[in-house]
């Protein structure tokens, strides 16, 4: 398996400009500011998919996350990275779709996150490396297991999911009569 621990990552400010690099430990460790991605990907009957997370991961192992998440490889876009992370956790290539941007925080593991959205009718194929199961669910499946099961889940995916439902929820608001 592949040591994490020594993984190099860009330590940036909290505009997002890089002010530093360090291993991925001494970053979590410090609680340094650092970038990463998550991916939400439905499938065409709008289920999400979703993953739990490997033992062997260093933070929030065993937890359900994002259907893809990772760190931003330094000189890496977010944008390269959300797609190098789908390919390497769920062997899935598609366009993705900026969603959002969330701020760091205790929450997001003071990561500046990027989210995007995908939609495909591939079946993902987990990297078992990254994680031990993974399961597609309705909306409002994962919201009810988020409400009564927290502590199941990586906090950052639920900061990012209430984020995306209250940007759903505004569309609707706003496309009603």
């Amino acid at each position: 398996m592949f040591d994490t621990d020594s993984e190099i990552l860009d330590i940036v400010d909290e505009k997002d400009l890089v002010v530093g690099s360090a291993t991925r430990k001494t970053i979590h460790e410090n609680h340094l500011i650092h970038r990463a991605v998550h991916v939400f990907v439905f499938n065409p009957n709008g289920r999400i998919f979703v993953q739990k997370r490997s033992a062997h991961k260093d933070r929030y192992p065993l937890k359900v996350d994002s259907s893809a998440a990772g760190h931003v490889d330094p000189g890496e876009t977010y944008l390269e990275a959300a797609k190098r992370e789908l390919r390497e956790e769920l062997s899935i290539s598609r366009e993705l779709t900026e969603i959002l941007r969330v701020p760091p925080s205790p929450d997001t593991g003071y990561e500046h996150v990027v989210l995007f959205q995908a939609c495909t009718d591939e079946e993902p194929v987990l990297n078992l490396e990254e994680a031990i199961g993974g399961w597609f669910l309705t909306p409002d499946q994962l919201s009810y297991a988020m409400k009564t099961s927290p502590n199941d889940f990586v906090p950052a995916f639920i900061l990012l999911w209430d984020k995306y439902q209250g940007r759903a929820d505004e569309g609707r608001d706003t496309a009603s009569p």
